[in-house]
């Protein structure tokens, strides 16, 4: 454990069993923050920003569908107001995937998104607004539902109630507020703040050559200055790589190894990395870690990343959705098509297209549809 010690101390905390250190007490606490950073703060750390990154723009990315219920089928609301939103976007100054994208990562940063539902005088739906976490107070009403006051800077907080906003929230107490997984986790997000600033510490503090000449008698300063600069031209550069060095007066190379405690810290690095992706539920190879990649489990990575990372989040989209946007008696759901993600290569999606249509579960044009393709025309009826 002498490495985490020295690397809290170099973060400014005192590691102990117990932690009765106040400051300790600070990092670990996630009120406000997470893991002792700020959401801000959090995404300086890569693998944070990576993770928040790939989840927030992939849902951002999937197509939204407005469907109206009819006896035992769904029929796609054109006509509906959210469905002009999702393609002409929420406002004049931001689309739909940058509203998805905006709401997304503030609930995985820090376990809540909110955004104001726009609507006419007549209650119809116009568009949504991105509110900024930081700016929202929550508290709970006599009546049990919530009110949020959002502080703009200008003037009094306004208030909001409930059913005027999207509340995308991570797991909650049971208080209605959502609390990060980088706030559960405030010890192993610590940590990982700590091995990153120790590493940038390190490179900014210290100094590691390839190796080191090794003179058997002593050498006056004059000497020293005169066999850098002939090592330096004779050896450094890529003009020079592969050449033979000759050494004289007794003198030695010995190389430079790292030490088993700078080995510590780069494995420490990538555990950290390890850790991150754990809690965001991301595949490393999605965030570019391919230290344990392998040529399977790549190709079922994407599939991975559908079903356990963006599949609950976007049922917890469509279901704020339902509560708050759709009136309870107008039969409207929308819909987040995850079946981008979800077909496979193209071998394995077309064989499941064949066998679809030989066993008469869909058409050609039913395939076609799902494929993103217009259906084939019918041919007109030829004229005896």
């Amino acid at each position: 454990m002498k490495l985490l010690d020295r690397m809290a101390q170099l973060a400014g905390y005192e590691r102990r069993d117990d932690r009765a250190d106040p400051s300790w007490s600070a990092v670990a606490q996630g009120s406000g923050y997470q893991g002792g950073l700020s959401a801000r703060a959090a995404e300086n750390l890569s693998a944070v920003l990576a993770c928040s990154t790939v989840i927030a723009t992939s849902l951002a990315s999937i197509p939204a569908l407005v469907y109206r219920r009819q006896d035992e089928s769904r029929i796609e609301a054109v006509g509906h107001p959210l469905y002009r939103i999702t393609r002409q976007g929420v406002s004049e100054a931001m689309t739909w995937p940058d509203f998805i994208e905006h709401l997304v990562a503030s609930a995985l940063l820090t376990g809540n998104g909110l955004a104001e539902i726009l609507r006419n005088a007549n209650g119809g739906l116009v568009g949504f607004r991105y509110i900024p976490w930081t700016m929202v107070s929550v508290l709970q009403l006599a009546s049990g539902r919530m009110g949020y006051d959002i502080n703009e800077g200008a003037g009094r907080p306004r208030r909001l109630l409930q059913g005027e906003v999207l509340h995308l929230r991570d797991r909650t107490d049971g208080n209605g507020i959502g609390i990060s997984r980088l706030a559960r986790a405030a010890d192993t997000m610590s940590t990982v703040q700590a091995v990153n600033m120790f590493a940038r510490k390190f490179v900014e503090n210290s100094a590691q050559p390839s190796g080191f000449i090794k003179s058997a008698q002593s050498l006056t300063s004059q000497q020293v200055e005169m066999l850098r600069h002939q090592v330096n031209q004779r050896y450094s550069g890529a003009a020079n790589a592969g050449r033979v060095g000759i050494l004289d007066l007794g003198m030695d190379w010995v190389q430079a190894q790292i030490s088993p405690e700078d080995a510590e810290l780069l494995e420490s690095r990538k555990f950290g990395v390890e850790e991150i992706c754990r809690l965001f539920q991301v595949p490393p190879p999605l965030v570019q870690d391919y230290s344990h990649n392998t040529f399977t489990n790549s190709e079922t990575a994407g599939r991975w990343f559908a079903m356990f990372t963006l599949a609950p989040w976007a049922r917890k989209i469509e279901a704020e959705f339902a509560r708050n946007v759709f009136p309870s008696s107008g039969g409207y759901e929308m819909e987040l098509d995850l079946s981008g993600f979800l077909r496979g290569d193209p071998q394995t999606r077309w064989n499941a297209h064949k066998i679809a249509i030989d066993t008469g579960v869909l058409d050609a044009n039913e395939v076609r549809q799902l494929e993103g393709w217009n259906p084939r025309a019918t041919p007109a009826p030829k004229v005896a």
